[in-house]
């Protein structure tokens, strides 16, 4: 945790001083049509922290051709710092960035833009998520007592049970499934177990294991990765 932090420091500084150093940024030496996300959305990590993959993005022509030199630039309305901002692509067409999550937990939205020949943006939009202390906890709950049922992947420390169970559960990241689940629900479910709520038994009550307090954070770490985002209801959201 200390080196992660020793990076995210040195990563959030050296962004500050691109945003802001005299350095100017390059003219792009060819145009595209376009900009794709080549491969880093939809991670998560704790405020501060710099994202474990890069974010690669790839500039291509009306052909669907790779573009080399093409200037990229990068913000975020989110507080998302990167590492570099700007830059030129490469001779794969592509420009790699690394982003350190800032502002406020939740989804934090990024665009990369580059212009086309006639000088007009053209962007793509990608998203990750922040964790908040809370949240923060939540997933290290998650990693020690639901990872084994509700994330399908095995690795190396751990063996997924995912298949074994009558009905695979839901990944917490499945939004359409558990934002229809109320908070109280949703608390209920993990404490008392599936049988509260009328779900599948196999799903354990972690109320004896875990607390109120442990159980409250496990909740908003499902709230924070739902895809598409969880929204309260009776609250108004306006548009982006």
């Amino acid at each position: 945790m200390i080196r992660a932090l020793l990076v995210a420091a040195v990563l959030l500084a050296l962004s500050a001083c691109q945003n802001g150093s005299p350095r100017s940024r390059p003219a792009g030496k060819a145009f595209g049509s376009a900009i794709t996300l080549v491969s880093g959305d939809k991670q998560v990590a704790p405020l501060g922290l710099v994202l474990e993959q890069p974010v690669v993005v790839q500039v291509n022509d009306e052909k669907g051709t790779a573009v080399a030199g093409a200037l990229v630039e990068l913000d975020s309305p989110d507080g998302v710092n990167f590492t570099p901002a700007f830059g030129l692509t490469g001779s794969d067409g592509q420009f790699t960035v690394r982003a350190a999550l800032g502002g406020t937990a939740g989804h934090s939205l990024m665009r990369a833009m580059t212009n086309d020949k006639s000088g007009r943006l053209v962007e793509v939009r990608i998203g990750e998520v922040a964790l908040g202390y809370q949240q923060t906890l939540g997933r290290e709950l998650s990693d020690k007592y639901c990872s084994r049922c509700h994330d399908p992947e095995s690795t190396p420390e751990r063996v997924s049970n995912h298949d074994n169970l009558s009905k695979p559960p839901h990944a917490f990241s499945d939004g359409a499934t558990y934002n229809t689940i109320q908070d109280a629900n949703l608390v209920a479910m993990i404490a008392h177990g599936g049988p509260a709520l009328g779900k599948s038994p196999e799903m354990p009550p972690y109320g004896d294991t875990l607390s109120k307090t442990d159980v409250s954070a496990l909740a908003a770490y499902i709230r924070a990765v739902a895809d598409p985002p969880y929204r309260p209801p009776e609250v108004f959201y306006a548009n982006k």
